[in-house]
């Protein structure tokens, strides 16, 4: 069993619990019935997004297909925007105002940048290049700081076969 996976239960138990907790706050603020309302309201809402936000991704997705673009930016807006709009439709408040915030798109561009990087994680490098395109590297100029050693001169390469390129490709398996 993964590690992560040994916490499911624990955080499901928790939502679920937090859920009910500002249920009742909202509900002694304002009211049972404009709890409720509210809570099917915001159902209502993220069942209308749902298919908007599905939509949205597949036009998405085939843009990019059609004119031989990475899909992957594409595809983790249309995910995140997809979740968003499925916290939303799942009945609760704390659940509803998680998925509006996913909405939104400061917030959504942040939580599809973490969905890149995880997926980068988790698949090889050819097919994150696949997915994203090529890698993007930050790389910073000037002078390195000075160390304490000098670094040790690495010895002449030995030039074989008259010092000629060989033509190759790098497969990862």
């Amino acid at each position: 069993m993964r590690r992560g996976l040994r916490f499911v239960p624990v955080a499901a138990l928790a939502a679920v619990v937090a859920e009910l907790a500002v249920f009742v706050g909202v509900g002694r603020a304002v009211g049972f019935g404009s709890a409720v309302l509210l809570a099917f309201a915001a159902s209502l809402l993220g069942l209308v997004l749902l298919r908007r936000e599905g939509m949205r991704a597949w036009r998405g997705f085939r843009a990019a297909a059609q004119a031989g673009a990475p899909p992957g930016p594409q595809v983790t807006d249309g995910l995140v925007g997809l979740l968003g709009a499925l916290l939303l439709a799942v009945p609760g408040l704390v659940s509803g105002v998680v998925g509006l915030l996913l909405l939104v798109p400061p917030v959504r561009r942040l939580a599809g940048a973490g969905v890149r990087r995880a997926t980068e994680r988790r698949v090889s490098s050819m097919v994150a290049g696949d997915l994203f395109g090529p890698r993007r590297v930050r790389v910073r100029r000037g002078d390195a700081a000075p160390s304490a050693q000098p670094e040790p001169q690495e010895p002449e390469p030995t030039v074989v076969d008259g010092g000629r390129a060989i033509e190759g490709e790098i497969v990862e398996r």
